[in-house]
C-alpha cells in the first residue's frame, strides 16, 4: 500500500521540505518554531492545491483515441512498446525495457547513502489499437509501479521501469508530424515559391524567358505562375500520401505531463489521496503556529 501511494517526484520533494523542517524545529530553538510551522503550512497548501488540482485534471479529461485526437492537451491509455532500431536495455540486468530510472546506494555502515542516480530520456510507443503515438519522457512525472530491488555486496539498486505491453496512461501535448491542415492555403504556398523563385534571377530567366530578351513578360509570368501551382499541387500530395507521426511531449506551458502505468481513475485518487494528506499537514503546521504565536508575550 505505501508502494502504491508514493507521490510523485515534485510531490516526494515538498514532502522532505515538510520532514526536513521538522527535523530543524527538533533541533532549533523554540523560538524558531512559528516560522518553521508557517514555511511548513505554506508548502503543505501548495501540496495540497497542487494535488487537488491534478486529481480533477485527470479525472475530468476524457481518454482521446489516437487516430482521432485533437491536437493540444491530451489523455491517451494504451500498451507499451519499443521504437524500431537498437532496444533500450536495463543498466541492472540487461533486460529489453520501454524506460527505467535507477537509483544507486551504497551501505556505510547502518545506512544506505545514494550515489548515482540515472534516468532514460529515450522515447517508446503507445499503442491504443487506433494507432500509436510516440511518448517523449523527457520532463515528464513518471508514476511507475514496476520496482525492482537487487542488492551487490555493499551495493543496492532499486529500478522502476516500464517493459513491452505494459499499460501506459500519459497527459500532455499531443501533436501530429508530418500532417498539413485540410484549409491550407495553395494560393500563399504559390507565392512563396514564385517569391523564392525571383532570388535566383538567372535561373528564372533559363526556365521562364522564352523569347531570350533578358525580361519576363506577363505570358512568361503566367507559365511561371502556372508551373509554380503545380509544384505546390505535387508537394501537398506527397505530404498526403506520407504517414503521419504522433508524438506526446511535456507542453511548452507548466501543465501537468505525467506518463504512468496505473489507469487514470487510480491516478486521480491517488492524487485525492494525497490532497488530504497535505491539507492534514496543513491544518495541523496551521493550528500548531497560530496557538505559540498566541503564547508569545504581547
Amino acid at each position: 500500500m505505501l508502494v502504491s501511494l508514493r507521490p510523485d517526484r515534485t510531490g516526494t520533494t515538498l514532502i522532505s521540505g515538510v520532514a526536513g523542517l521538522a527535523f530543524a524545529a527538533a533541533h532549533l530553538s523554540a523560538d524558531t518554531y512559528p516560522v518553521l510551522g508557517a514555511l511548513a503550512a505554506a508548502i503543505a497548501l501548495f501540496g495540497w492545491l497542487r494535488s487537488v488540482h491534478h486529481s480533477r485534471l485527470i479525472l475530468d479529461t476524457p481518454t482521446s483515441r489516437i487516430a482521432s485526437a485533437s491536437q493540444g492537451y491530451t489523455e491517451l491509455f494504451g500498451d507499451g512498446e519499443p521504437l524500431s532500431g537498437t532496444p533500450l536495455l536495463s543498466p541492472v540486468n540487461g533486460l529489453p525495457v520501454l524506460w527505467y530510472r535507477l537509483i544507486v546506494e551504497e551501505r556505510r555502515g547502518d545506512k544506505w547513502v545514494r550515489t548515482d542516480l540515472d534516468e532514460s530520456d529515450a522515447s517508446f510507443l503507445l499503442d491504443d489499437g487506433s494507432g500509436q503515438c510516440a511518448v517523449d519522457p523527457t520532463g515528464a512525472e513518471m508514476l511507475i509501479s514496476r520496482k525492482d530491488v537487487e542488492r551487490r555486496g555493499d551495493l543496492r539498486y532499486t529500478q522502476w521501469c516500464l517493459i513491452k505491453h505494459d499499460p501506459i496512461y500519459v497527459i500532455g501535448e499531443f501533436t501530429t508530424l508530418g500532417s498539413i491542415d485540410p484549409a491550407h492555403d495553395t494560393a500563399r504556398q504559390v507565392r512563396e515559391l514564385l517569391a523564392h523563385w525571383k532570388t535566383d534571377h538567372a535561373g528564372l530567366l533559363e526556365r521562364f524567358d522564352l523569347d531570350g530578351n533578358g525580361q519576363i513578360d506577363l505570358k512568361e509570368w503566367e507559365l511561371a505562375r502556372a508551373e509554380a501551382k503545380r509544384e505546390v499541387h505535387r508537394q501537398q500530395a506527397e505530404l498526403h500520401a506520407a504517414p503521419e507521426a504522433h508524438v506526446m511531449r511535456k507542453p511548452d506551458d507548466r501543465r501537468l505531463y505525467l506518463i504512468s502505468d496505473l489507469d487514470p481513475n487510480a491516478l486521480g485518487r491517488r492524487y485525492q489521496i494525497w490532497g488530504w494528506v497535505f491539507l492534514a499537514i496543513l491544518i495541523g503546521t496551521g493550528a500548531t503556529t497560530l496557538w505559540l504565536l498566541s503564547l508569545r508575550p504581547l
